[in-house]
């Protein structure tokens, strides 16, 4: 079968091409009114924008935690294979019946105050999550312990499985079996902070954070950067660069230009970028990929008309050639993704999504009366996605169907899919931890409809059920069963076309030393990387 494209897409093809000349022409420009901007000794990033709060209670962004990974510790962390390694904890025990966590912490662990660590502060870190007065928007990673739902209620002064059994031991014991549970600890809202720091900054302790990593917050100046000091006593071992500083810059072109300088020595590659960069031959393997742990998906509002209806969400799956979207327009940068699970997490057969069946695709339209209906589409005012949601206008047009883009800024964007306003939206998932619940509960279970995650308001109890049976499964195997099934059945019934898994890409400067690339920001602590 011939594919053609949706009429649009190689111009726009052209037009990016355009406004790569024009953007290198202007790095050009830059280049020579830029001046040098270093510390000696210290790692140059690039991020974004200015963080909202580096207090871990309150961190809800990846940018937050990837800088508060370097400052705080947790009971346990990833390695570089997504497995569970000793942090704070030496070691652990768990119970038969896989309710009871028994963590043993090292004796030689010391906040950047200089005082010892000890199992009384995990309780209070816990319990401050979640405190009802804390308002911490991190309460579901701690929900599971016994006891929680009361404390959160304000019914009970304490968490009831939350024990300090020693100076050094503490014990959390779990309503009920969760199989996730140890990876929900590796995250940012479970690393251990100091009562004192807490109570002596009060709110502005998410300007001052102070923790046992292994580097310490020595300057911040909003929307400007931020400078991490290594911690020399770092119970892990001291890192080999003097310290890392983080340049807020939200321009592209800006950041490009001052990596281009060597003021900046490793940035991801801006999609405006990235056809330059992977043509330029840069001699010694500078730039990095990996797989990230992501999905991308168009997601249907399932509750109400048009797209209740199976038959209105298959037409629209059918109606887009994904795969020509990603080799073309996205220029290969992700992988194509078979269901909502990305391919590094999943450890079964991958399943089969719908195809590009435009003839099928027209027939579902008049099946469900849907030939000229108009259908809003919501998106953000992001032009890389503005253009993509043009694309699947085109590929929705040639099936029957009047597509509206509605774009709205991020946090207008974000409250519409909350409230469920949008027909159709575009959005991606990331990892909150290696683990394929990650990518079930909270998008497909129907306890989870709006801002929980299940923005599609999807119900489907028997995807409930086996997404249950696998949290409570005492092996991966079992576990993998029911989440394989869950995955199936959701693909069967469509409530997301599912486009790609995005690719990380990164470029860095030659003198840059030991520079590694994680699928979990949490992993990187910042020890290994030199000059």
């Amino acid at each position: 079968m011939i594919r053609k494209r949706p009429l649009g897409l190689a111009k726009r093809a052209e037009i990016r091409l355009f406004s790569l000349i024009i953007s290198f022409f202007l790095v050009l420009c830059l280049l020579a009114c830029s001046s040098h901007d270093r510390i000696a000794g210290y790692v140059h990033y690039r991020i974004n924008y200015n963080p909202t709060t580096l207090d871990p209670a309150m961190i809800v962004d990846v940018t937050g935690g990837l800088i508060a990974a370097k400052i705080f510790n947790g009971l346990v962390r990833l390695d570089e294979n997504l497995e569970i390694i000793p942090d704070l904890a030496a070691s652990w025990d768990v119970s038969r019946d896989r309710k009871t966590y028994t963590f043993h912490l090292r004796r030689d662990v010391r906040f950047t105050n200089s005082r010892t660590i000890s199992a009384a502060d995990v309780k209070y870190s816990f319990e401050r999550i979640l405190d009802p007065g804390g308002k911490s928007p991190n309460t579901w990673v701690l929900d599971k312990i016994s006891g929680a739902k009361a404390f959160l209620k304000g019914e009970r002064s304490e968490v009831s499985g939350i024990k300090v059994t020693g100076p050094y031991t503490i014990q959390i014991n779990l309503e009920e079996p969760f199989s996730p549970f140890l990876y929900l600890l590796t995250m940012t809202a479970a690393y251990v902070v100091p009562v004192e720091e807490v109570k002596k900054w009060g709110e502005d302790f998410a300007s001052h954070p102070i923790g046992s990593g292994p580097f310490r917050l020595t300057e911040w100046k909003h929307n400007n950067h931020l400078l991490l000091e290594r911690n020399e006593d770092y119970f892990g071992g001291m890192a080999l660069t003097k310290g890392l500083r983080y340049r807020i810059i939200p321009e592209d072109l800006t950041a490009i230009t001052e990596f281009e300088l060597g003021n900046l020595d490793s940035i991801s590659v801006p999609a405006s970028e990235y056809r330059r960069i992977m043509k330029r031959d840069t001699g010694n393997n500078l730039v990095s990929s990996m797989e990230g742990i992501n999905t991308y998906y168009l997601g249907f509002n399932c509750s109400r008309p048009p797209f209740d209806d199976i038959k209105a969400r298959k037409a629209v799956a059918h109606a887009i050639d994904r795969k020509m979207i990603l080799e073309t327009f996205y220029e290969g940068r992700g992988r194509l993704a078979h269901g909502p699970i990305p391919h590094i997490l999943r450890r079964w057969d991958a399943p089969v999504p719908p195809d590009y069946d435009p003839a099928y695709a027209r027939r579902l339209v008049n099946a469900a009366g849907l030939k000229g209906k108009k259908i809003q589409l919501y998106v953000t005012a992001d032009p890389e996605v503005v253009d993509i949601a043009e694309i699947i206008q085109a590929y929705l047009g040639s099936a029957g169907l009047s597509v509206i883009i509605q774009q709205l800024e991020w946090s207008s964007y974000k409250a519409a899919l909350n409230d469920g306003e949008a027909d159709m939206f575009w959005i991606s998932w990331w990892a909150d931890y290696p683990d394929p619940e990650n990518f079930l509960f909270p998008l497909f279970h129907s306890s989870n409809h709006g801002p929980s995650g299940n923005r599609t308001r999807y119900t489907n109890k028997a995807v409930d059920a086996l997404i249950e049976a696998g949290q409570k499964s005492s092996s991966r195997e079992k576990r993998d069963h029911y989440y394989r099934a869950a995955e199936r059945a959701i693909i069967e019934d469509v409530p997301w076309v599912f486009f790609w898994h995005k690719t990380d890409i990164t470029i860095r400067q030659a003198t840059l030393r030991n520079y590694r690339m994680y699928p979990i920001y949490s992993i990187d602590k910042g020890l290994e990387v030199s000059f």
